[in-house]
């Protein structure tokens, strides 16, 4: 595999002394995203400032009152005697019950488990292996828009594998490659599978939701975008089906294996040992399933709500423990029919080491819990929703159109924040309240923010993965260049993020569920 670095020298290529108008963009992304400092470092910054602005509203005698209540609330200073005593007491306890904590912690867990165990591999293999020639590249699609169960590994594992599949039915491997990265990234939110990035949002969204009273009485859970999601995976896989097919694949030209490539390929076909552990962990699965099934939907099940109801439920409030419950089954019995795991201190071992991973992750949290509950104590995260929300309506900017310009914003945000965790800590504590107060539901901000959070991260320097995905490309182009790359995972950007847009325009316009009990507006 060339290196990362291994970019071709000025004297050889020409237009490297003519840069085209998308070698400028990117350039001008790189510098802007480089530019900013860790994620860390930036919300330790908005923590002071939030501490500074507070303060000074503070001493201005700043009150702020919720629309539509009596409510008048003053906004409390974290430098004044009342604010240190609030953070001495509360710091830890702030990160300690930081919703997305111990729920995405959970779920990589068991993930990891799945993972080490070679079941998600073995699973994409089996999906795609015989896959007729002229369908392929709707299913690799339609697999990519559900990776996210599997979290970043999708960025790795699902692009050399979709290549091989294409090269092996005689379509271009580079199709395959870029078309698989493009749907995992541009369609990273989309799925009716459920995983961590759930249960990371829901939390984001139950600490921004929770600043205003309308929050009372929600039941905002891990499914509250299902429905749009999992249709919003049917539809957008179909998409990147043809852009891969129609669009992509054609502007590549014929494939002519280049003189250095490698002739040995993956094996796709599954072993007798690999279908067995897939018989073996589908019964599981399936039996468990009807486990939880039985505590729910029969008359009087424990796992009903209150008189008797399917939704809201504790089923659904508890769905992350469920979940857990599933992949961790699915990831033993796998792992043990296959021999992939060792008893229990292989089990130990994958559990350890998938949150060894996430190390980053708990740091940031750590920093935005305290930013997050800053913005609630100090009463400044409803002073920014309430104007907020009458800037939108000042300039006209409500209802649909206000959700596609926070769509727009964040899509641009997403070019420098790439970290999902991150951008959605930064703009939820304000969007998610301001859009409560024009009327519609924190699923409703949540579903828009997917969109954005997701379409244009296939198109910027910012995301590691891009290069990871030109090394891969190297070994068929040895030539390519960051900026061939990006003009063509370009192709699924504008499409994605439109239809996408089009898609949640529906269940707007027709008042559709969200999720189950999740609806548009705060019924």
């Amino acid at each position: 595999m060339s290196s990362l670095t291994d970019l071709p020298a000025p004297s050889e290529s020409p237009d490297r002394r003519r840069p085209s108008g998308v070698d400028r963009v990117l350039a001008l992304i790189e510098r802007a995203g480089n530019a900013l400092p860790n994620p860390i470092l930036l919300f330790t910054a908005l923590f002071l400032l939030l501490a500074v602005v507070s303060t000074a509203l503070a001493v201005g005698d700043v009150h702020v009152t919720v629309p539509g209540t009596t409510d008048t609330k003053p906004i409390a200073g974290l430098f004044t005697g009342e604010g240190v005593r609030w953070l001495t007491e509360n710091l830890v306890t702030n990160f300690a019950t930081f919703p997305p904590v111990a729920a995405v912690l959970l779920m990589i867990m068991a993930v990891g488990v799945a993972e080490k165990a070679g079941l998600l591999e073995t699973v994409m293999r089996a999906t795609l292996a015989r896959a007729p020639r002229a369908l392929l590249p709707y299913l690799v699609a339609l697999v990519a828009c559900q990776a996210h169960m599997i979290s970043d590994v999708a960025a790795i594992v699902l692009p050399p594998l979709a290549a091989v599949v294409f090269k092996s039915a005689g379509r271009h491997p580079v199709a395959g490659l870029i078309g698989g990265f493009a749907c995992v990234g541009a369609g990273y939110a989309a799925g009716f599978t459920i995983g961590s990035l759930d249960a990371l949002y829901i939390g984001i969204t139950q600490q921004a939701a929770a600043v205003l009273p309308a929050a009372k009485g929600l039941d905002l859970n891990l499914l509250i975008n299902y429905f749009f999601t999992a249709s919003s995976s049917l539809v957008l896989g179909l998409l990147g089906g043809f852009l891969i097919s129609r669009v992509l694949e054609p502007r590549l030209g014929t494939y002519e294996p280049s003189a250095d490539e490698p002739e040995e390929e993956q094996n796709l076909a599954l072993t007798p040992v690999e279908r067995r552990g897939l018989l073996y962990t589908a019964l599981v699965v399936l039996a468990y399933a009807a486990a939880v099934l039985s505590l729910w939907l029969p008359e009087g099940a424990p796992l009903r709500g209150d008189g008797g109801a399917l939704v809201p439920s504790p089923l659904l409030t508890g769905i992350v423990p469920v979940l857990f419950g599933a992949f961790l089954l699915a990831g033993l019995t796998y792992g043990f029919t296959v021999k992939a795991l060792s008893g229990s201190e292989g089990v130990v071992t994958a559990m350890t080491g998938s949150v060894q991973n996430m190390a980053g992750y708990l740091v940031l949290m750590f920093v935005a819990s305290q930013v997050i509950a800053l913005f609630n104590w100090s009463n400044v995260g409803i002073l920014l929703a309430v104007k907020a929300a009458a800037g939108l309506d000042a300039i006209g900017l409500t209802g649909f159109w206000a959700l596609v310009a926070f769509v727009l914003l964040a899509a641009c945000l997403n070019l420098f924040i790439v970290s999902g965790s991150a951008l959605w800590s930064l703009v939820g504590p304000v969007f998610v309240p301001a859009f409560m107060l024009l009327g519609m539901s924190p699923a409703l901000s949540q579903a828009a923010f997917r969109i954005g959070d997701s379409a244009t991260g296939i198109i910027t320097p910012m995301n590691p993965y891009v290069f990871l995905l030109l090394a891969m490309l190297r070994r068929y182009e040895p030539d390519a260049r960051l900026g061939t790359l990006i003009s063509r995972l370009a192709i699924f950007t504008v499409p994605f993020l439109v239809v996408w847009l089009a898609i949640l325009g529906v269940f707007y316009g027709f008042d559709l569920p969200l999720g189950p009990g999740a609806h548009i507006g705060l019924k």
